[in-house]
């Protein structure tokens, strides 16, 4: 089944509407070259698609001449480069062919952020709109299932997560997947895009994450375990965090003497790809991780919705070194709201730490439960 895209109807309105590039970043496998050609299918323009990884290709898009690069699309009204970020000088290239002035609408998609980001950003600054592609979120789900439906597959989300292929696969197939995308985008593509000389590190790296999800990172203990720098173990993290693997969420404070903001907490992008990190597919009643994974999964399912409703919010965690502590806090124009994950039943008088109510009197907090939660991640 073709699930609905959030995005979709924006681009193709962009690309109708403005003459900008659009990037469209996203994790590998999440649904990027699916969701470009329903573009160029629907937009009825004379396409020219390209797979950066296509040798014949290669010379033109990087070569920095104008003749090479308006020769390359003649005769055609749409250019879409896949995977744009392995292309040498890419934003370079692409600001010479923009301002051609060929009347070709460009679309350029990348799996990893620094890459891309570094090539493109400055020599496209006010000639590119930029987009991001998250795995399917429930937002999206609720175009095709209602509410009881979602529920009763929480479950299927919180163990295999939600890249578009585990929704057509099931048992053997869908564990095998997983990792093969783990085996594949993480120790490999992960590994070519950087001078990482141990991938064995970043293996164990990833599995010391995959059990601190929810909880401060400190990246001396991370150096220790792993007998590395902790200057390292940073620019591996960092790394991670711009292929897309791992999100960053930073303490709030506006009290620095009593609320924490120098360690930092991770999250995974996909709760399948964790699990497949660690090599563990059982069962929710099986495990004794379920909360672990519900944050995740809240907390990477709220930064979806965010996006595409385009709410501009700064999230975080917060805690003080007395240990009161919220999951989750959004900062929208100056205005605080504080969320706490429970998987468990739904407390009779769900209150805010007495910490918290003092510091920020005016601030927000909820608790969000399995009774709750769509309307936290999907409603509109």
């Amino acid at each position: 089944m073709k699930i609905w895209r959030a995005l979709t109807s924006e681009i193709k309105e962009k690309l109708h509407q403005s003459d900008k590039i659009i990037i469209l970043y996203g994790p590998r496998q999440v649904g990027k070259t699916t969701l470009c050609k329903d573009i160029m299918r629907e937009s009825g323009l004379h396409t020219l698609y390209i797979n950066a990884n296509e040798a014949q290709y290669s010379e033109a898009l990087s070569s920095r001449d104008a003749k090479k690069l308006t020769d390359l699309t003649v005769g055609y009204e749409l250019l879409i480069i896949d995977e744009a970020q392995r292309v040498r000088d890419i934003g370079i290239n692409l600001k010479i062919l923009s301002d051609a002035h060929t009347g070709v609408k460009i679309i350029a998609t990348g799996s990893s952020s620094f890459e891309l980001a570094n090539k493109i950003s400055e020599p496209l600054t006010g000639r590119h709109w930029t987009y991001f592609l998250y795995p399917i979120a429930e937002l999206e789900r609720k175009h095709h299932w209602n509410d009881f439906e979602l529920a009763s597959t929480l479950e299927d989300r919180l163990v295999w997560g939600s890249y578009p292929e585990t929704f057509s696969l099931a048992g053997e197939e869908r564990m095998s997947y997983l990792r093969t995308l783990a085996s594949d985008y993480l120790y490999k593509d992960i590994l070519a895009l950087q001078d990482v000389r141990h991938a064995n590190k970043i293996r164990d790296l990833l599995k010391l994450l995959a059990f601190q999800i929810g909880n401060q990172v400190s990246l001396s203990e991370l150096a220790s375990s792993l007998e590395m720098s902790k200057e390292t173990v940073a620019r591996y993290i960092d790394l991670l965090e711009k292929t897309f693997v791992l999100f960053r969420l930073a303490g709030f404070s506006r009290n620095l003497r009593k609320e924490i903001t120098k360690t930092q907490k991770y999250y995974f992008y996909d709760v399948g790809l964790r699990n497949s990190v660690i090599d563990n597919f059982k069962s929710l009643t099986d495990r004794a991780d379920t909360g672990v994974l519900w944050k995740n999964f809240l907390f990477m399912e709220r930064v979806k919705r965010n996006a595409y409703h385009k709410a501009h919010v700064s999230p975080y965690f917060w805690r003080t070194y007395t240990g009161a502590e919220i999951d989750y806090v959004e900062e929208e124009e100056g205005s605080l709201r504080g969320y706490e994950f429970k998987w468990g039943d739904r407390p009779k008088r769900p209150s805010a730490p007495r910490a918290w109510v003092s510091a920020y009197p005016d601030a927000a907090y909820n608790v969000i439960n399995r009774e709750n939660y769509l309307d936290f991640i999907a409603a509109a």
